[in-house]
C-alpha cells in the first residue's frame, strides 16, 4: 500500500501574492492548492475568515523544492 502525500500550508497572504507564488511553483512543476476560509464561508452563506488571508498548500514531498522558490519571491517583494 502506498502512502499518499499530505498537503501542507506553505504560505498565507494576499490574492496577488498567492497568484504569483502559485504561478511560479507551477512553472517549476509543483502543484498547489489555494484555500480561502472567507470565500468558502461566503459561498456557503455565512461569513468567516479574513478576506486577505489566503492559504497556499503543496504536497509535503515538494517542500524542499518549493521553499527556496517562495523565499526568493518574497525577498524580491521587500
Amino acid at each position: 500500500m502506498t502512502q499518499m502525500n499530505k498537503t501542507i500550508k506553505v504560505f498565507t497572504g494576499s490574492e496577488v501574492q498567492i497568484a504569483l507564488i502559485k504561478g511560479e511553483l507551477e512553472n517549476q512543476g509543483i502543484s498547489s492548492l489555494i484555500k480561502s476560509d472567507f470565500n468558502s464561508g461566503v459561498a456557503a452563506g455565512f461569513s468567516g475568515g479574513v478576506p486577505s488571508a489566503i492559504d497556499l498548500y503543496i504536497e509535503s514531498s515538494d517542500i524542499e523544492k518549493a521553499t527556496p522558490i517562495i523565499n526568493g519571491l518574497m525577498e524580491k517583494k521587500q
